[in-house]
Formats: structure tokens, sequence, C-alpha cells
């Protein structure tokens, strides 16, 4: 049997995952408010997936307020989905 990849086994990153995997890109904003998140955590749980590229973080302005966009990458895409299989294999579903 695979192990679970320890990245993932952490609820807040598994969280932002789950979400990227259904809209693909989000506000730092939308997960932290999705995630019930404090800005401090959730500012190093996605440095640490960004770290293992499974995420992009996009820094801009829209007007004069500052956007943190967060985007799913191939890989992690990947790598979620071996996670999940793994998972299921490990629960035998």
């Amino acid at each position: 049997m695979n192990p679970l990849n320890p990245l993932l086994t952490s609820p807040l990153r598994l969280g932002v995952m789950s979400l990227l995997i259904k809209v693909k890109s989000a506000s730092f904003k939308y997960l932290k408010e999705e995630l019930d998140a404090t800005q401090g955590n959730l500012s190093v749980q996605l440095r640490k997936l960004k770290e293992a590229e499974y995420i992009t973080i996009k820094k801009s302005f829209e007007g004069n307020y500052p956007l943190t966009e967060v985007e799913i990458t191939p890989y992690g895409i990947s790598a979620f989905e071996d996670h999940v299989k793994n998972l299921k294999r490990y629960l035998h579903l």
C-alpha cells in the first residue's frame, strides 16, 4: 500500500487543495473565509504548498487593494488525485 502524502494530511492544506481542485483558482480572501483559517496560518500552509510546487501564488493590486490569487498546478492536481486514491485504498473503498 502506498503511503499517504504527508503534505496533504494537514487539514488546512488538504482543505486548500480540495477547494482548488474544484475552482482551479481562488483569492486568498476566499480561501481564508471558506476554510475559516487565520491569515497567518493560511499564509504558512500556502507557502508549504507553493514550495512543493502544488500551487502558484500571484500577487497584484485591484485598485488600491492587494490581491493574492492562488492557483493549483498540474503537479498539484496529480499529487491530490494520488493522495485520494491512496486514501481510498487505505480505507478499502
